[in-house]
This record gives structure tokens, sequence and C-alpha cells, in this order.
């Protein structure tokens, strides 16, 4: 399975697409399925992509990788390096080629379990939009209830490397929130600026005022950063425009300490304003939100035992958080609940991608920076290997009580 999986990444990677304009990626990841013997539906929640395997009564076990890129140049002088302005600078084109490669692996093992295997293809991960789009376009209705979805993600770890968060640990990925700012101003000549109300000083005094929301308002143990992404405003150097825009991004350990660093952000942003003399009211608009990723301890149990006899007990490891953010949650708790119904088993692990250190002794470089680089040569494999084992695993293993879920076959090794 690995030189179609690997032909799907190159592609991938050379081809990226950013959030809601994943057509291109979403048409290849559909082939690669539907080439894999899955029934493949196209157009999910945007540009989703769901694959369905059908094996005979058991489980049903989900696979998510994600279809979008981040609107960045990459930098890596790669050969297949993307040259369109976009960049999968945080392995969802290894995540798609893994997936693949993996239903792949499961179709031609499928002797070996019973149950339902469903691939999604999610698109808008990066802007934490699109598991939610594609639940409300009826996923589990239409794809029926899942019984586990697995997911891993790209990491700075070794290649052939996994970490699972151990049971009583804090989430696997932290809560965040993405807002939008707008502040406004009054325009006029550079040569006049007592006549004018200027945004972009307040935006300057909004970033530097930010900082002390994670210095002197967050307690260490809570965790939060906080970023200024994006700071938009202006059209040319002797023109004071009438507006600025800010893009920021806030992320905790929790619900808890993240409601409380944005309602710093938003009192911040107010005062900010009205020291500047504003003639209107900030406008602070939520972009996407969403909540700290906590993993099923059993489920978790469970993969981490498949991936200790795939890769060996000392190859799979403790995983100790990360303020990174994921929709993800939402096929678990929050996904069951837009529906109705109660919580959904996930599993998710950190997958080692980086090879040996360069010739100077450097690290390798960490996601979303634009020399970001899986070491494909020896990822891919393990990449493959380990969603398909945690998925025979679970198609081996005794429903839970309740589940209705009948038992599969196989020996589950």
């Amino acid at each position: 399975m690995l030189r179609p999986a690997l032909g799907l990444y190159l592609d991938l990677h050379a081809h990226p697409e950013p959030s809601g304009e994943e057509a291109r990626t979403a048409d290849r990841f559909a082939e690669r399925l539907t080439a894999a013997g899955l029934d493949v539906t196209r157009g999910v929640g945007g540009h989703g992509v769901v694959g369905v395997l059908r094996n005979g009564p058991g489980p049903s076990v989900w696979l998510r990788a994600e279809l979008d890129a981040l609107p960045m140049r990459e930098r890596t002088e790669l050969p297949y390096a993307s040259r369109n302005g976009a960049m999968h600078a945080c392995g969802h084109d290894l995540h798609l080629a893994a997936a693949a490669g993996a239903a792949e692996l499961l179709a031609a093992l499928s002797g070996r379990w019973r149950g339902t295997l469903v691939v999604v293809g999610q698109p808008a991960e990066e802007t934490l939009t699109g598991a939610e789009a594609m639940l409300r376009d009826g996923l589990y209705e239409r794809f029926g209830r899942p019984d586990l979805v697995l997911a891993q993600h790209a990491a700075p770890l070794p290649s052939g490397l996994i970490a699972h968060m151990p049971d009583g640990g804090p989430p696997i990925t932290g809560a965040g929130a993405v807002l939008e700012v707008t502040l406004h101003g009054r325009g006029g000549h550079a040569a006049t600026p007592h006549l004018a109300v200027d945004p972009v000083l307040a935006a300057a005094s909004v970033v530097t005022r930010l900082q002390a929301v994670v210095s002197r308002e967050s307690a260490p143990a809570e965790a939060v950063t906080l970023t200024v992404g994006t700071l938009r405003a202006g059209v040319a150097a002797n023109v004071i425009p009438d507006l600025a825009t800010l893009g920021i991004g806030v992320r905790a350990a929790d619900e808890a300490s993240l409601e409380r660093a944005l309602a710093a952000v938003h009192r911040i942003v107010r005062a900010e304003s009205a020291a500047s003399g504003a003639p209107r009211d900030p406008e602070v608009r939520v972009v996407s939100r969403s909540a700290a990723l906590r993993c099923d301890p059993a489920a978790t149990a469970a993969a981490w035992g498949a991936h200790a006899r795939l890769l060996g007990p000392g190859r799979v490891l403790p995983w100790p958080g990360s303020p990174a953010t994921e929709d993800f949650p939402l096929f678990g708790d929050a996904g069951a609940g837009i529906h109705g119904e109660s919580g959904i088993p996930l599993v998710y692990w950190m997958l080692g991608v980086a090879g040996a250190a360069g010739p100077d002794g450097e690290p390798p470089a960490l996601n979303h920076s634009p020399h970001f680089a899986p070491d494909v040569r020896t990822a891919l494999r393990p990449a493959i290997a380990a969603p398909a084992a945690a998925a025979l695993d679970r198609f081996a293993a005794p429903p839970a009580p309740g589940s209705g879920a009948e038992p599969g076959a196989g020996d589950g090794s």
C-alpha cells in the first residue's frame, strides 16, 4: 500500500488548497478510497468526503483525516514543494495519504475483521468549521452512528514514535477561539493627524496590552496562549485609514480558562478604542471556537496496546498535552449533542514525523513553519499501520455493554 499512498502524498503536498477550497484534494482522496473498494460520497458539509466499506455485522469504526492546507508560502525547497501560495504545513497531506493507505490495507485484510469502516476526509479543519459543517449536513444520519472515531496528527517526534494521552492527564489539545476585531477611526491626511482618529495606533496599543492577558491575568498552570496573527490597515503611507482589523487566536487548557481570557480580550479592545477617541465602538466577532479534546480512556488504552504491539512498547509514549486546537471533539460528545445522542468515543494520537537532525544539528521545523516537512520515507509506513492496527483491535474486541454492536471476527493482531 506504500506506493499509491506515497503517490497521493506527493500529489497533495504539491497542490495544497486552503480551507473551503479543497475541491481538487477531495477529488484525489475520493479516487483513492474508490480504488480501495469503498463506497464514496462527496460534497458532505462542503468538500467533505466519506468512504464506507461494509464487511458484515460488527462495530462501525471511523478514520478521520483533514483536507485543507494553510494560506502560507512553502520554503522547504523540496522537489515536490508547493508553488501556489498555500502549504500543507501541518501534515494534513500525510494524514490523508495514511487514511487512504489504511483503508486499502483493511480492505485487503477483510477476512480478519467484521463491521463497517468509514473514512472521512474533513474540510476546513484549520478554520475549525469543517467538522460542524459535516455533522450539520447529516453525517451521522446518512452514514450511521460510529462506535469509535480515530484520528492522528503529525508531531515533531522521531518517525516511528506515537504519543497518547494517559488516563487522568490533561486534554490532548486545548480549547481555543479565533476572533476578528475591527477598530474604527476617522480617516484623514497624514499631515493633519489632529483632525483624524488613527485606528493603527489603537491597534498597536491593543496588541501590546493583550500580552498582559497571559503574563498578568492568567495563572501559569492555565497554559493560556494569545497570538495576534494578522493586523491589516491602510492603503498608503500618507493616509490615516478609517479602520484596522486584527485576527486574534486564544488557546487554553480548558474552557473556563478560555472564557476568562476572552473576557479580558473584549475588555481591552473596548478600553483602547475608547482611549483613542474612536467615533464608533469596536466590533469583536468570534470566527470559530473549539472545545478541549478529551479522548475516551478505555478506547485510548486499547489503541495504546495495539500500537505497542505494532511498534514495540518503547515507541508509544505519554503525551504531555498541547495548546493546539482541533475541531475533532465535535465528532464525540459535542457532535453527538447536535443530534441529541450520547457521547461517541474518540481516540486521537500524535504521530512522529521527524527524520534525522540536519547537518548542523538543527532540530526539525515545527508545524505551521514554512520549512515544515515530514520525513515521508520513515513516517508514512507507521502512519498507515497505526490507524489500521487500532481499527483492527476495535473490530476484534467485544462490544461495550449496551452498545448493540456484534463482536467482530478475526484475531486483531
